[in-house]
């Protein structure tokens, strides 16, 4: 069944049911991906999802209901469901059906290309294959994925208002073991679209970086200047990115709230949420609201200059929607990257001049408070001596607050580096220098 067909039979029962104000968003996908383990396909996957989504005002109150089924007798259901438990919710927020924007965007990313089976099981055993050529180094453990998305959505409401949108991405990586010395290494490389050229460097820089690590010593406890790679950095913005949510500040779970126009970090730090970001396979011009989405400061010259709104938060506030609605009344950027800056990576390393620089962290959720910003989180990474990368390093422990982290910032590089998708949210970050942190060594 498709999109109109179930538009059709859902307007029917509103009308049937008495809803006058109402929305429905469908959305529909196909995944597909190859795993190799030693010379071998290990794991393969395929598969098809779709779920339509509705929601309906009744007597001020916003009732949801969803469904993976879609005969003419679950979408009545699902319609009288959602207004059945409009009638239960307490909440008193306003909420609204939106009539639509006055424009939008048209995305810039190609036209997701069909990927079969087969080209991505012979993608994902050459790169296996050329993982294992680089070094003699290279053991079993090693792997090899190669993967690829489609996603469409629709959206349709009772003010007339019909968007679509079609994304789709392909990737790659390889984890890259290594046994020298008696010593076992990984490490982990991902490119986007297994056709770039970026994918056909992933064996020998996966390959590479972990071998890099061979040989790593403890250091001990003290104040550091460090160099934080961009993906480690950008991974620490991921973790604490809901502090930027309108919803968390009005719920006391943002330590910004209240300070937007307030200098929240150094003066050379810039934040942009870009939804049609050029190079991202996966762009959206509307929300999960139907609100025309744009690319915003966040912040400019370490001053906040927005938190991200919805529609609900925005009526809250006195504010305008940001256009950063999510299902289930959830709020979530988009290309969400702090800007760079214009040294380049030795730059920063030769105004550390003796530091770390981290490469890898782990367990950074775990060890990360989004409220009050405090993390501690096991990270491994290089000495700096003399303005240089020097030898590997292991097993110390970052901790600081986020916040305090930003505002300390001194340097950037003039490369972001951006992460891997997670539905419309990436992020991403330049490298930073930060000096005088906090590591717990032995």
């Amino acid at each position: 069944m498709n999109f109109t067909e179930i538009k059709d039979i859902i307007i029917s029962a509103c009308k049937k049911h008495g809803i006058e104000e109402y929305e429905v968003y469908y959305t529909v996908g196909e995944d597909i991906s190859a795993e190799t383990l030693k010379q071998e396909v290990s794991a393969f996957s395929s598969g098809e999802s779709a779920k339509v989504y509705f929601r309906c005002l009744v007597n001020g109150h916003m009732g949801y209901a969803s469904s993976s089924y879609f005969d003419a007798d679950e979408l009545e259901d699902l319609v009288v469901r959602a207004s059945e438990n409009a009638k239960v919710i307490e909440n008193d927020d306003v909420v609204v059906i939106f009539k639509g924007s006055e424009s939008y965007a048209k995305t810039t990313a190609p036209e997701p290309a069909d990927i079969e089976a087969a080209e991505l099981k012979r993608c994902a055993l050459e790169l296996q294959k050329a993982t294992y050529s680089v070094s003699d180094a290279v053991v079993d453990g090693t792997q090899s994925i190669a993967m690829s998305f489609k996603n469409e959505m629709y959206l349709y409401n009772s003010h007339g208002l019909e968007l679509s949108n079609r994304v789709g991405m392909s990737g790659c990586y390889v984890v890259s073991v290594v046994n020298k010395d008696g010593e076992a290494r990984d490490n982990f490389e991902f490119a986007e679209n297994i056709y770039s050229e970026d994918a056909k460097k992933l064996p020998e820089k996966a390959v590479q970086g972990a071998l890099d690590k061979i040989g790593a010593t403890e250091i001990p406890t003290g104040k550091y200047n460090v160099v934080i790679d961009g993906t480690q950095m950008r991974s620490l913005l991921s973790a604490f990115s809901s502090a930027f949510s309108a919803k968390n500040a009005l719920l006391g779970m943002s330590r910004l709230a209240g300070k937007e126009g307030e200098k929240i970090a150094a003066d050379i730090v810039t934040i942009t949420d870009d939804p049609m970001r050029e190079g991202c396979p996966v762009q959206t011009p509307f929300d999960d609201e139907g609100v025309a989405t744009y690319k915003k400061t966040v912040v400019e010259n370490g001053v906040l200059k927005t938190m991200l709104y919805d529609l609900t938060t925005a009526i809250k506030t006195g504010k305008e929607t940001t256009g950063n609605g999510r299902r289930g009344g959830n709020i979530a950027p988009y290309n969400f990257g702090i800007c760079a800056g214009s040294e380049t990576l030795d730059e920063l390393f030769a105004k550390a001049g003796d530091g770390i620089y981290i490469t890898g962290v782990k367990g950074l959720h775990a060890g990360a408070n989004p409220i009050t910003g405090d993390f501690s989180v096991e990270s491994e990474g290089f000495i700096i001596k003399d303005g240089k990368k020097a030898g590997p390093i292991k097993s110390f422990t970052m901790a600081g607050n986020f916040f305090n982290m930003l505002m300390e910032i001194d340097s950037l590089s003039n490369e972001i580096k951006w992460g891997i998708p997670g539905g419309f949210t990436v992020f991403g970050s330049p490298d930073v220098l930060v000096k005088g942190m906090s590591i717990a060594g032995k």
